[in-house]
């Protein structure tokens, strides 16, 4: 008698869809796999009143109407599970302890990943004790909170080394306090001729010939054409950020060089300088032009192996 799949459970904030490919990766293991997105749950208001009251109190720590609607949408969606083989969050600190105790009592192995700083969620601190085990990008914060190391991964490859581009730099952010830099470096490029796709999602207007500015979000198939059609990319860490971005990893699949801010960088495996540059001097940046022009070296593929999506669900649920 064959046996039956291991049920995973996925529970993320997946805001800008990668998290998605964290489920396809564990259902190409023959694992069944349940993702819960809440990003995809649309709250709507009773009225105004509760608009205006929800506005007062997320923002004095009370109680966000949010964020309740989240956490009851869930656990009604697994009221007829009742047994999960591995429950896997991701932005954990929407949620509250109940309503993760809850779904913990359900599973034979619970494990949180945090993809950001502690410091900037200090929610997430309140909730380490409630999983068997949680992975974080941050190495500051796996050494002072006793936690296990993980880089993001990647998931996208390409089979060769492409040679004809549209875009020489290419980069994709939120409009918030990376903008300065990343202008400055955008201007950079510009002075140098170098042709850039820089984008920056906001409601505000630019005046810059550098940068584009767009009031909604591109998809992840969208952003996917532009990192095909761009030969160099660009990466700029948030403040006292040292965990590596989605942009690290999706210039190693793709055989891209890289220009990033995170100076973290040079200690990984992968790191070689002519094909990562790394911006020490914000105020004086230097963007040599060997560094532009030359070509991509290959990364050992002994190397990449770990960092490859289908390898890196491997301890997730061993």
């Amino acid at each position: 008698m064959k046996e039956p799949k291991k049920l995973v459970l996925l529970i993320t904030y997946d805001n800008w869809g990668y998290n998605q490919y964290i489920a396809d990766a564990l259902q190409d293991k023959s694992y069944d796999v349940m993702h819960i997105d809440f990003h995809s749950f649309k709250y709507k208001y009773p009225g105004i009143a509760h608009k205006t009251l929800n506005f007062f109190t997320k923002n004095l720590g009370i109680i966000n109407l949010k964020h309740v609607y989240y956490n009851e949408v869930i656990l009604s969606k697994l009221n007829d599970i009742k047994s999960i083989d591995t429950a896997i969050y991701i932005k954990a600190d929407f949620l509250s302890k109940q309503t993760i105790e809850a779904i913990n009592a359900k599973s034979k192995k619970s494990v949180l990943i945090i993809s950001d700083s502690i410091n900037r969620y200090p929610k997430t601190k309140n909730i380490l004790s409630l999983f068997d085990k949680v992975f974080s990008f941050e190495k500051k914060d796996c050494k002072k909170y006793n936690l296990s190391f993980k880089t993001n991964f990647i998931y996208k490859t390409a089979d060769t080394i492409q040679t004809k581009f549209k875009y020489k730099v290419f980069n994709i952010s939120s409009y918030d306090n990376r903008f300065p830099i990343i202008k400055k470096i955008a201007e950079t490029l510009y002075t140098m001729n170098v042709k850039s796709k820089i984008i920056i999602f906001s409601k505000k207007e630019n005046t810059e010939p550098y940068l584009e500015f767009s009031k909604s979000p591109l998809t992840i198939s969208e952003i996917n054409n532009f990192l095909d059609e761009s030969e160099i990319m660009l990466d700029v860490s948030r403040s006292r950020q040292q965990g590596l971005s989605f942009r690290v990893f999706e210039s190693l699949g793709l055989r891209k060089k890289l220009i990033t801010t995170n100076k973290d960088i040079v200690n990984y495996d992968f790191y070689n300088p002519e094909n990562i540059l790394v911006i020490e001097d914000i105020e004086n940046i230097t963007i040599p032009e060997i560094f532009i022009n030359t070509p991509y070296r290959e990364v050992p593929k002994n190397i990449l192996h770990k960092y490859l999506i289908e390898n890196w669900v491997e301890d997730l649920v061993n």
